[in-house]
């Protein structure tokens, strides 16, 4: 997996979404420690109250948006995703790894597929209306 620490501030910089899902992109190397048999840890803390606020403020900070970008929202399974993957002791310990608004983005359930698995291709394209004298098919 990369070392390349990855920041909110840094993703915001990126104007379009192609570019901040390529500097999300993991190329499919899932987080290293996927918490085996402790995955009770993981469960404990994505219901904790303290994540509970914290995924509220990254909601609100990216206006319910994929990848924060304005015209991409997001209706149905909403994801807030570590763009650092975390670990069983990250959470056990409260690191800024797993806390910090600035290493948490919104994504669609396919972006966050995407990005896991370095596959555009399970990208939800952008709606794009049909305009009068358009002949060409979707």
């Amino acid at each position: 997996m990369s070392t390349t620490t990855r920041s909110y501030s840094e993703l915001i910089e990126l104007e379009t979404f192609e570019e901040r899902f390529e500097y999300l992109s993991i190329r499919g190397q899932v987080g290293c420690a996927t918490f085996g048999f402790n995955r009770w840890v993981n469960q404990a803390f994505y219901t904790s109250k303290k994540w509970r606020r914290l995924r509220r403020d990254a909601i609100l900070r990216d206006g319910s948006c994929d990848l924060a970008i304005p015209d991409r929202e997001i209706h149905s399974q909403l994801i807030v995703h570590h763009m650092n993957p975390i670990t069983q002791e990250d959470i056990e310990y409260g690191t800024r790894a797993a806390l910090d608004l600035e290493n948490l983005i919104c994504t669609t359930h396919a972006t966050h597929n995407a990005i896991h698995y370095g596959d555009a291709s399970l990208l939800v394209k952008p709606y794009i209306p049909r305009q009068p004298g358009d002949t060409k098919l979707w």
